[in-house]
Formats: structure tokens, C-alpha cells, sequence
């Protein structure tokens, strides 16, 4: 088994992969792959053999496909599709048959089919149009619901069946466009790993969501709401936004990362009920939008729009976030972190 993570940066269309060493979290950069545009979302299919890139430069939009060599982490391209705006988030469905992304400016989510190499498909599947500021999709554990939560004035989180036959959307008609609170804005969701719960970092809100999963209906119902700042007050607290959302792989913690007071936030998670407590922030880069844990749940990286660094943390029994290492220096600000286990 091998551990690689893939950072793609905002210097000349780059994406750097590390190794990553599953005992010490230490990593050693192996390649500098340069992509034919400036790389953003990635996502990687369930088995771990190909990556998707989010790619653009100017008004040109495009997902790229790569094939991941599980002996050295590196990647060969296999084909590009042209989308109409820039893709902010992509996922694969659980049978790894489809490609699902999200559109902040385009206000969309499509669906493309995965061809047997690993090529996505031309044209979509499906397209949606929900409304501008859509920031993130993914499908439930059970492949039968998605969801696409929108920022800003949209405030809501679009919730929809999904065939996973067809790959088409369709609104859940039990509860199509759920309104959140007030002044909220949900951007990242995260799927408990073991309850009927779901998590959300509210942009705007500078706090995560707890919301109960009905999964017989695909719809989601508020039950907490805890702030993912300190109580003390400093400069910058009314502009600070959440950006990024990553639970634990055991489920026992969850982050949301903080960009004014450039911080991570840490929760415990209550295992009987999925309930959230605040573990404190840990420092981060400057502008902390991107990080990610690593598939066995002892690390964590991080990088910031504000910064050409990458970071590492150790994650504690608890989920307190501990940094070792020396950063890593990327040549330019970090676009996402993707941590992969291959073979």
C-alpha cells in the first residue's frame, strides 16, 4: 500500500505529488506534473486509479483525467472534457461511474460519465442549474441522494435523488431546497461514517452545522449550530469565513478551516450522537482554505491562498491538531490537498 498526495499549485499549471511516509507523516516530493491549465478540485474514484483535476485559464474551463501509477504515485493524462465554468468542487459516486461537480459562478452541478480507462465522458450526463453560488456536491453513502449547499444570499442546500443507473438529478420531492439559518451559507458537507448524520461549514456563519440524516427520505433537519471561533475577540472577526470542511476517517472529530483568523477549528464528535463540542483553533497558513486528512486518520496538511507553504499536523487521540515537521515550500499558494491511498 502507498500514500501520495497530490497539490495542485497557482505557479505556471502545476501539480506536485508527494509521497507519503504512513508511519512518520513525513513527505518527499517525487513529481512535478504540468497540466495544460491552472489546477484546482481534485477527486480520485473509489478504487484509487485515476484523479480528476478541475482545470482553467481565463474563460476556459475544463476536468482533466489522469491515470495514477500505483508504484510511483505519478500521473499520465488520458483526455479532458470542456465545461462551461470553472468546476469549485468534484466527486465520484460511490460506484466510481460518475464524475459530479459543482459551479460557485456557473450556479450548476453536471454529471459525467467515467468510461472503463477512466476518460470522462462527452457530454454530460446531466446538467442542473440551481442557482449561483453552488460550492460543493457529493452523494450519500447509500448512492441515492446527492446534495449541493450554496453560499452566500442562496443560503440553502440544494437536495436531490440520484440514479445511480443513469447518473441523473432530480429534485427529492420531499424537500427539494432546504432554507439554513439565517446569515449561514453552507459550503462543504461531510457524511458521518457510522450515524445518519451530516456535517456543514457555514461560510458566512463562521460555525459548522450538525443536521440529522433521514435516509429513508434523503433530506436533512438542523439540530446543532456551534461557532468555529474563539469566544475572545481580535482583529478581523466580522470578515472572517469558513472555507474547507474534513471529518476524521473514524468519525471521533471534525474541522472546518477559518480565513481571517487563519486558524483550523477542531470539534470532538460524541459517538452516541454526532453532536459536536469545540476542541479549540489550531494556527494555520495564511488564508487557510485548503487541507485534507490522510486515509489512515493520523495526519493532517494544510496550505493558504496567503501562502506558498504546506503544513503538517499530527492528530491526537482527542482530535487536537499538533504540527511537526518543517513546512514544505511549493513555489506558489496551495490550490488543494488531496491525500491518497493506492494499491
Amino acid at each position: 500500500m502507498s500514500y501520495y498526495l497530490y497539490v495542485p499549485i497557482s505557479a505556471d499549471n502545476q501539480l506536485l505529488v508527494f509521497a507519503m511516509d504512513a508511519d512518520s507523516g513525513q513527505l518527499e516530493r517525487k513529481h512535478q506534473i504540468t497540466l495544460s491549465k491552472s489546477g484546482f478540485a481534485v477527486a480520485a474514484d473509489p478504487k484509487s486509479q485515476y484523479l480528476y483535476v478541475g482545470l482553467r485559464d481565463g474563460d476556459d474551463h475544463a476536468i482533466g483525467s489522469y491515470s495514477i501509477d500505483p508504484s510511483t504515485g505519478a500521473l499520465t493524462p488520458i483526455g479532458e472534457v470542456p465545461v462551461a465554468a470553472m468546476p469549485c468542487y468534484l466527486s465520484t459516486d460511490h460506484t466510481g461511474r460518475f464524475l459530479l461537480a459543482a459551479y460557485y459562478v456557473g450556479g450548476m452541478a453536471t454529471v459525467h460519465a467515467i468510461g472503463d480507462d477512466g476518460a470522462l465522458q462527452d457530454p454530460a450526463v446531466d446538467t442542473y442549474e440551481t442557482e449561483r453560488f453552488a460550492h460543493y456536491i457529493a452523494t450519500d453513502p447509500s448512492d441515492r441522494y446527492a446534495f449541493v449547499p450554496h453560499v452566500e444570499s442562496a443560503n440553502s442546500i440544494y437536495q436531490f435523488l440520484f440514479d445511480a443507473d443513469t447518473g441523473k438529478l432530480s429534485p427529492n420531492p420531499a424537500v427539494p431546497i432546504l432554507a439554513c439559518g439565517t446569515g449561514e451559507g453552507p459550503r462543504h458537507l461531510a457524511f458521518h461514517p457510522h450515524l445518519d448524520v451530516v456535517y456543514a461549514d457555514n461560510e458566512q456563519g463562521s460555525s459548522v452545522t450538525v443536521y440529522r440524516f433521514d435516509t429513508n427520505q434523503g433530506t436533512l433537519q438542523a439540530v446543532q449550530t456551534v461557532s468555529t471561533l474563539p469566544e475572545e475577540d481580535f482583529p478581523g472577526r466580522e470578515t472572517n469565513s469558513n472555507a474547507q470542511l474534513h471529518i476524521h476517517p473514524s468519525g471521533k472529530s471534525i474541522y472546518a478551516s477559518n480565513r481571517g483568523h487563519d486558524s483550523i477549528a477542531m470539534f470532538a464528535i460524541d459517538p452516541a450522537t454526532g453532536l459536536i463540542r469545540s476542541l479549540g483553533q489550531q494556527p494555520g497558513e495564511a488564508t487557510p482554505r485548503p487541507f485534507a486528512i490522510e486515509p489512515e486518520g493520523k495526519f493532517m496538511y494544510g496550505g493558504g491562498d496567503g501562502s506558498t507553504r504546506l503544513v503538517s499536523y499530527h492528530i491526537d487521540e482527542i482530535g487536537r491538531l499538533e504540527p511537526f515537521g518543517a513546512p514544505y515550500e511549493l513555489g506558489g499558494s496551495t490550490c488543494w490537498v488531496y491525500p491518497l491511498r493506492v494499491g
